[in-house]
């Protein structure tokens, strides 16, 4: 069964969506992210994906104390991902309490230290963050697009360890339009045994559904249930 990983996005303490990845398009939500969490964890979702976006754009984690508060407060698993540029904000994020730390713009700008993070950590300890804009791989909180292609990066590192890896189009990002299903069926049929969990633009129990059947083994929701277009009891009936 496909596996439901509602979204948390901070910036300045609060949960907030951006729309296209836009900063300046942003709705908060909600001043209690933990009050969140208790919410998704009470309908019996095991799985938060917390993003640090104040950390993306600072190019280091702004939001740990949250983490931990989060990590604390609720026993849902964590990945959290916003900033991670050294060792040392690796090892903080662990330490504040992330099950999994997710890397993107690291991947791709220095691979050679991602590489020698799967060796000492283990590829069950990350989610490679893929972000991709008219089919090229996105960094820096989405700010630069690349000349890389998105099934490339996705290649190269699941052939080194990577067992995750969720990719977001950031074209649909927020805007509740429907998943990218091509894009995701193209990922799924040109890599073999991918962990492939889609983000952006769910907005229907059916866009869930139709993610599942193409074979992705999550889906991360954000602004769909903010919104009360699915609702949180719905989500249950996916959890084992």
């Amino acid at each position: 069964m496909i596996e439901i990983i509602p979204a948390i996005d901070l910036i300045d303490g609060k949960c907030v969506r951006l729309k296209y990845g836009d900063f300046d398009r942003k709705t908060i939500y909600s001043e209690e992210p933990l009050e969140v969490a208790k919410r998704f964890e009470a309908v019996g979702i095991k799985r938060l994906h917390l993003v640090d976006l104040d950390g993306a754009r600072a190019g280091t984690p702004a939001s740990l104390a949250i983490l931990e508060k989060l990590a604390h407060g609720t026993d849902l698993q964590i990945d959290f991902g916003g900033g991670i540029k050294s060792e040392a904000d690796l090892a903080s994020v662990f330490e504040s309490g992330a099950a999994i730390a997710t890397v993107g713009s690291l991947a791709v700008k220095e691979p050679d230290l991602f590489l020698s993070w799967l060796e000492k950590y283990g590829g069950d300890r990350f989610m490679l963050g893929a972000d991709q804009r008219d089919g090229k791989v996105a960094i820096d909180g989405w700010q630069t697009t690349t000349d890389l292609g998105v099934i490339d990066l996705v290649s190269r590192f699941i052939e080194k360890g990577v067992m995750r890896v969720f990719v977001t189009d950031i074209g649909r990002d927020g805007a509740m339009t429907g998943p990218s299903l091509r894009l995701y069926e193209d990922i799924i049929s040109s890599i073999a045994d991918i962990e492939l969990v889609a983000s952006g633009g769910v907005s229907s129990i059916q866009d869930i559904d139709e993610l599942e059947r193409i074979g992705c083994s999550g889906v991360i929701i954000g602004r769909a249930i903010y919104e009360g277009k699915i609702k949180l009891e719905d989500l249950s009936l996916y959890v084992g």
